[in-house]
């Protein structure tokens, strides 16, 4: 076969020598070399005569696996005797002479055996998982300093220092076998040649021929410092990929080591690390290894083994050991699944017990007046829909009860979210309380300020609840006469930004708070809001659909309710998606709707031209649509650099119909309503994710009107390409959200890391299984001991407290 390894020498009894010494090293433990001797020794018998000594040897070890030390050792015992008699080399093929000739001088130079580098006082040992890297040998200030921006400070970071992936060099194989271009495997032979030769380039390259007695191969490394660790004579393990090397099989910059040591870099399953500058893969290795071996006795499991029995998963030591090391791409699986479980479990007993410890807490009981909501609801301009009024009589059911309730309210664009918190708001109010509607942008506030006083005019003056809208721009004269209206109890609903939650703004009664698009605050906003009422029962609204997974996560300690049907007479949006050839087109498309009355929006990425990005901004695209394209038409601009005073004067203008085209950046995203508008024209539409594009098309279709959304890409990536048709196939915002967040990842999901999203390093939210089962198990543990003061979740209690004190924090 063309590109065969060359043949090499004939003697591979002299190599199984040294392996059997090191086995009788290692204890006869069967870890002499990876996947033990009698796979080892068969492999090499293959490639013999079928009546030679390795083929008897082969016979000997064939059980090796299944024997005790002692057995062990008396076999090892009866094949050096074997070794050390007048045995005839196994007849193979004319060999390589020179190479030959090359092993018998190595040989005869390595007389003693190297002997494994052992650390000065024995293994490493260390009284905490909590202890500095710097505790292991050869780790200090830099080398700190360069694990520390890999998130790894302590000796138990190091053990969660998750491996990107693992490369496969488990198949050992003698050089005499078939060894093909490309082929990944591991060798294991005696070093014949160790040379520094020159590229045409001028780089150095070592080569060192490696022979295992079926035959010898070239491993070439760019690397001159290896010349002085690699010398004729050392038995080492290349694992690699087979490649070209001037028309002859080789090895390119292999793992290797040496057979005098535990195998790490070769013959197994090798960890592949996240890695920063000045840090190699084998050094990360060496010291997760290191580090295994020293907690070795000190990691406690916070799992009852009743519990780990349940979910068939294995201690935590062991999965530890098998995420770096595994033995198997299986015991790999599992060892993620036992820690993804850990993650979710500590994550879902501090949200269960966070909501546990919120409803035990004294809250107010309403009452609802029947007549009064019956009045709203009859005389509102169309009947709430089925999905509208389940979601309502969840909101109501809470209130009733005498305990402080927390609700999420998740509806897609357009499905009616805005009625159900007026009517929520409504019964607040005529029991007496007071409601805080807090919402994220100014634009959004004024608009829930007036859908909400435009719904509350259908009910008698008298019943009508008194509103009031602050925020950053309200001036100080109304301020003040809105703090002074709160304290008195003269003002039933205020709506508004963070302005809200100024120490000076005091309510008399509030009963009720409301946040609408939740994710785009704080853990402290959203606590300080809380604590200006007496345990006031609390409402949040998302038009983000969040999927279910994500839910759990972001909002395990809230039920939900669901608001999952359009209100009659909503459209569907046709969408579609062209590249920018067509946009001449799409621009006579938007002129033809204008002309008949319509409105569209232009959505661009960027408010200004970046010379990082090539993508088309906000400010100069204005310039040229309103003087080359629509310059007989009316444009605004609306971006977030913009004061919010000016933002309010545009939107108001577009919403009046003094604007015909709405120019604009991502601050149109959320909440803004002009029925009006039928197109939005979205630029570089791949530049957005997936949930944000189906905000953006939700801002039109609010009409009677047929609407449209045209999405306008050019050299779209694989990703950007799933996205884009996934938006013109569906419109379902939580089919669309369960593709971003498989797309994207939870982190990039909502676009900002504010959203409170904890830092889970091996589970996936994709993984609902484990999720619902881990969220199982803690209202199965919570139930029998609440504060897991009990013994046995004494470790347990240890990790949920440390988990949610690093950060995780208040979510809902």
């Amino acid at each position: 076969m063309s590109g065969r390894a060359t043949r090499g020498p004939s003697d591979p009894l002299g190599l199984l020598s040294k392996i059997l010494a090191l086995e009788a090293r290692k204890g006869y433990q069967d870890t002499a070399v990876t996947g033990g001797l009698a796979a080892f020794i068969a492999a090499h018998a293959r490639a013999g005569r079928a009546d030679g000594p390795l083929a008897e040897l082969a016979r000997l070890f064939a059980d090796y696996h299944q024997l005790s030390p002692d057995q062990r050792r008396a076999r090892v015992a009866q094949a050096e005797r074997l070794l050390r008699g007048d045995i005839p080399a196994p007849a193979h093929p004319p060999v390589d002479g020179r190479a030959a000739a090359r092993l018998s001088a190595a040989t005869r130079r390595a007389s003693t055996p190297p002997t494994p580098r052992r650390r000065p006082g024995g293994p490493v040992r260390v009284a905490s998982l909590r202890e500095p890297v710097t505790a292991l040998p050869g780790v200090g200030e830099q080398r700190a300093k360069q694990l520390a921006s890999l998130g790894v400070r302590t000796i138990e970071d190091l053990l969660y220092l998750v491996p990107r992936r693992h490369r496969d060099y488990s198949r050992i194989q003698p050089i005499g076998s078939s060894l093909f271009f490309r082929h990944e495997c591991t060798v294991q032979g005696q070093i014949v040649s160790v040379e520094q030769e020159r590229t045409r380039t001028g780089k150095t390259m070592v080569v060192a021929e490696v022979a295992d007695g079926t035959g010898s191969i070239r491993a070439i490394w760019f690397n001159p410092y290896l010349a002085r660790q690699l010398r004729p004579g050392m038995q080492i393990a290349l694992s690699g990929r087979i490649e070209h090397q001037r028309g002859i099989l080789c090895f390119r910059n292999p793992e290797w080591e040496s057979l005098d040591e535990a195998m790490l870099h070769t013959g197994r399953l090798v960890p592949i690390y996240p890695l920063t500058r000045g840090l190699y893969q084998k050094q990360i290795r060496h010291l997760t290894r290191l580090a295994l071996d020293a907690t070795a006795g000190l990691i406690v499991d916070p799992l009852p083994e009743e519990m780990r029995q349940r979910h068939r998963l294995m201690p935590l030591a062991v999965a530890l050991e098998q995420v770096h090391y595994p033995a198997s791409p299986e015991d790999e699986r599992a060892a993620r699944q036992r820690l993804a479980f850990d993650e979710f479990l500590v994550l879902q007993i501090g949200l269960v017990q966070r909501k546990v410890e919120w409803q035990a807490q004294a809250g107010h009981a309403f009452r609802v007046d029947e007549e009064l909501l019956s009045t709203f609801e009859a005389r509102l301009p169309f009947r709430l829909t089925g999905a509208q009024s389940r979601a309502l009589g969840e909101i109501l059911a809470d209130m009733a009860r005498p305990r402080p309730a927390s609700r999420l309210l998740q509806g897609d664009v357009g499905s009616g979210k805005t009625v159900v918190a007026a009517a929520a708001a409504l019964v607040a109010v005529a029991d007496g309380f007071q409601v805080a509607i807090l919402a994220p942008t100014e634009i959004l506030a004024e608009q829930h300020a007036r859908n909400f006083t435009r719904l509350y005019e259908v009910l008698p003056e008298a019943r009508r609840p008194r509103l009031a809208l602050l925020t950053g721009s309200t001036p100080g004269r109304e301020r003040e006469t809105i703090a002074t209206g709160l304290r008195s109890g003269a003002l039933d609903i205020l709506v508004g930004t963070h302005a809200i939650l100024e120490e000076h703004v005091e309510f008399a009664r509030l009963g009720l708070a409301v946040i609408d698009e939740q994710h785009r605050f704080g853990v402290l906003q959203r606590a300080r809001l809380r604590a200006k009422g007496y345990n006031p029962d609390v409402l949040v609204m998302t038009a983000t659909p969040i999927p279910r997974s994500l839910a759990l996560v972001l909002h395990g300690d809230l039920d939900v309710s669901i608001i999952d049907e359009l209100p009659p007479g909503r459209q569907a949006v046709a969408t579609r998606w062209i590249e920018s050839d067509r946009r001449p087109d799409a621009y006579r498309f938007i002129r033809k709707q204008v002309e008949a009355g319509r409105q569209a929006f232009i959505i661009y990425p960027l408010v200004e031209e970046s010379e990082a990005i090539d993508a088309r901004a906000a400010t100069v695209e204005y310039e040229r649509l309103a003087t080359e394209v629509f310059p007989d038409l009316r444009l605004g601009l609306l971006h977030g650099r913009m004061r919010p005073a000016e933002k309010d004067a545009i939107m108001t203008a577009f919403r009046d119909h003094e604007i015909d085209i709405l120019v604009s950046t991502s601050v149109v995203e959320v909440g803004i309503d002009v029925p009006n508008a039928t197109v939005m024209l979205i630029e570089g539409a791949d530049r957005f994710g997936l949930a944000q594009l189906h905000q953006f098309r939700g801002r039109v279709g609010r009409g009677a009107a047929r609407s449209y959304c045209i999405l306008v890409a050019d050299d779209v990536s694989d990703e950007g390409q799933r996205r884009l048709e996934a938006l013109v196939q569906t419109q379902d915002g939580f089919r669309l959200a369960e593709i971003d967040l498989e797309l994207r990842g939870p982190g990039e999901f909502f676009g900002t890391r504010q959203s409170g999203l904890p830092d889970l390093r091996f589970a996936s939210l994709g993984d609902l299984a484990t999720l619902q089962q881990a969220r199982d198990e803690a209202h199965r543990v919570l139930s029998a001991d609440p504060s897991l003061s009990q013994p046995v979740h004494r470790a347990l209690r240890e990790r949920v407290d440390r988990f949610w004190v690093r950060g995780a924090g208040d979510l809902s």
